[in-house]
Parts: C-alpha cells; structure tokens; sequence
C-alpha cells in the first residue's frame, strides 16, 4: 500500500505476527511507519475516504457477516524479484474469496488497479530496501515459522489528511466459523 492521500484499503490485520515481524517491518516497510499493522491486504486500493459513506460500511458489514473466521498459517517467505519480501499463507483460498467478495461487490476497485494477472495474498515484510538487509530479516523471521492466526476480523484502513498516516477507520467482524 503506497503513501497516497486519499487512499484506501481492506486488510486481515495478523497481530499474531508482530512479534516476528515488527521490528523488521518497522525498519524495512515505509507502511509500517505510517500505522499499518502487519497484514494480508483483502483489496487495495478500496473506496476513496471521501466517498466511504453508510452505503459503503453497510456493504461491508453484508458482506464479512456472511463470511466465516478462518484459520491461517504463514509457512514460509517468498520474494516479488528481489524487491518485496513477503510470508506466505500456506493457504490462500481464504483470502482470495475475500478479495473475491469485495471486488465483485464493488468491481470499480480491482485488486491493485488491475495491474496482475494473479493476486498473491501475502504478508509483506520489506519493501524497496537494500537486499542484504531484507535477506537478513529473511533469516531472522524463518527462525518463527510457521506462524498461526485467525482472520476473524476485516479491517478498513483510510489516510484522512496529507500526512500520509494510516488509520483504522472501521473493522468488520467474520461469522463464527460454521454460521456463514
């Protein structure tokens, strides 16, 4: 998720892997720097601020209320070339159907404007760095795999003002799994 005013997004927060992550996100994703947590993004980028209004959060609500929590489990990194460093989930049928969801709800918003034949979900750990620090925090993170966690929550994250900060602007909870 790039620092553009006026942008939005969808995100299944992972708070359980901050504490194998964090510290390199912090240091080796500029997003982390402006208040993104550690997650896997649904859809990116969403609905303008500006234009989230009741109809929109309503959707939403219909939407991820009819969807079921889900367990995940990050297994290993991966690489988008030698820019990106990411984990994995070991299945990524779950979130794909949430990004499935969302754009067929609101198809004037494709998975990253279209740009890819294929959305990987993924958990981005580094960004645009220099390789030797990425490889380094590669090595440090595979220390903590796999990593468990429950999406049970879908989080709308909006930049409100020009100082590119990102902020929790709704969080929309899953069914408990077996009453989607």
């Amino acid at each position: 998720m790039g620092a553009v005013l006026g942008r939005s997004a969808l995100v299944v927060e992972v708070p359980e892997a901050e504490a194998a992550v964090g510290c390199h996100r912090d240091v080796l994703d500029a997003t982390a720097r402006l208040g993104v947590p550690a997650h896997i993004t649904v859809l990116f980028p969403f609905v303008p601020p500006a234009q989230i209004d009741a109809m929109v959060v309503a959707e939403l609500q219909r939407i991820f209320a009819g969807t079921a929590a889900f367990d995940f489990r990050l297994t290993r990194t991966a690489w988008f070339g030698d820019e990106v460093l990411w984990l994995a989930p070991e299945d990524s049928q779950p979130f794909r159907m949430l990004t499935e969801l969302v754009h067929a709800a609101f198809p004037a918003f494709p998975p990253y404007e279209g740009q890819f034949d294929d959305v990987v979900p993924h958990l981005t750990v580094a960004d645009g760095c220099d390789l030797a620090d990425m490889q380094a925090a590669e090595r440090a993170i595979e220390q903590h795999l796999p990593l468990r966690g429950l999406a049970r929550k879908v989080s709308l994250m909006a930049q409100f003002d020009d100082s590119g900060t990102w902020t929790r602007h709704t969080s929309f909870p899953l069914a408990e799994p077996g009453r989607s």
